[in-house]
């Protein structure tokens, strides 16, 4: 069986090559059977590379990329011969099985949506990722910012294709699905999320919940969270800017004084135990769910560490054939 090839966006994000190099050599180390096109400025990657040498590395060269504040229509149309749009045409001629990209996100889903085209009558990509949850399972949650506007009928296909996922590749039998409100009351929401509730709660291969707060989110009332882009992005960067506010001032408060030092030499097996459980980098990469291939975006922020966990999430989609899962519940529903 031939190895699975991942093409790496190695121009993308706010670090470039200095997250994408690392995260790339030790996947090398973790996964034997797959193999990375690095898709970017030969001579740049050449360089980051410092000598490093593989088989299990090959570079596909291009001349330009897309910052992260270029308008997404503009770049698709002047610019062919970008990073994103050359990796993701290496998806689409079947020389690559997934792409993983730090990039500008309106711009990998605009030319993703149109190189590798949608799934039966998906209208749109949905960005979908794992929420830390009290019990450490995780929530997974769509749409996180790939669709500012949403309509009702599109939220119930992000909540059929989250469904699909949860199924097969986190073998959950049946798993929840709420819609994210200002409130659990039934007369609470403004006009989409009181149609989309209507439509979700109407498919009979949905196990839905009802409405669910934002206090709800960690708590895992819920195996699945709907919602628009615009409030699926805010909440994601709130929570992970959270995150790393707590641990940081948890540090800082240890090391302020000789007693504080005492009592983190005592407290440290806990604190690293939580910090492990709750780290923002292991809930990197989300899928965009409804394209007829595999496409994963990993935060623009995102260190090698993190970046590493995005490319683990394309190698379980490609071995779980995402997309043919999605089509296969879409096609039933």
């Amino acid at each position: 069986m031939a190895n699975i090839k991942i093409a790496i966006d190695a121009m993308s994000g706010d670090h470039g090559l200095n997250s994408v190099i690392p995260a790339v050599i030790e996947a090398i180390q973790q996964f034997p059977k797959v193999d990375f096109i690095l898709v970017g400025d030969q001579t740049q990657i050449l360089t980051a590379l410092n000598n490093f040498k593989s088989k299990k590395i090959s570079i596909k060269h291009c001349s330009e990329t897309i910052a992260m504040d270029e308008d997404p229509v503009v770049a698709m149309r002047n610019k062919k011969d970008s990073s994103i749009r050359v990796a993701i045409n290496l998806v689409k001629e079947n020389q690559a099985d997934a792409v993983v990209s730090s990039g500008n996100t309106g711009a990998l889903m605009a030319i993703a949506r149109f190189v590798l085209k949608m799934i039966g009558e998906v209208k749109r990509p949905a960005l979908m990722s794992t929420l830390p949850t009290k019990n450490k399972r995780g929530v997974k949650m769509l749409d996180l910012g790939a669709n500012i506007n949403c309509t009702p009928e599109q939220l119930l296909q992000f909540a059929l294709m989250a469904t699909a996922f949860c199924k097969v590749i986190e073998q959950i039998p049946n798993p929840s699905v709420g819609v994210l409100n200002i409130g659990e009351e039934k007369n609470k929401g403004n006009e989409l999320v009181q149609k989309a509730s209507e439509l979700i709660n109407a498919n009979n291969k949905i196990n839905y919940y009802g409405f669910v707060e934002g206090n709800h989110i960690f708590q895992e009332k819920v195996d699945i969270i709907v919602c628009n882009g615009f409030v699926g992005n805010i909440v994601l960067k709130a929570s992970e800017g959270l995150a790393k506010m707590l641990m940081q001032t948890i540090k800082e408060t240890f090391m302020q004084n000789l007693k504080n030092k005492l009592r983190a030499l005592i407290a440290m097996p806990v604190l690293k135990e939580v910090s492990k459980a709750y780290d923002p980098d292991k809930y990197n990469g989300s899928c965009l769910l409804g394209l007829k291939g595999i496409v994963v975006k990993s935060h623009g922020s995102a260190n090698a560490k993190a970046f590493n966990y995005a490319i683990k999430q394309a190698i379980i989609a490609v071995q779980q054939k995402l997309p043919e899962i999605v089509d296969n519940t879409l096609g039933e529903s």
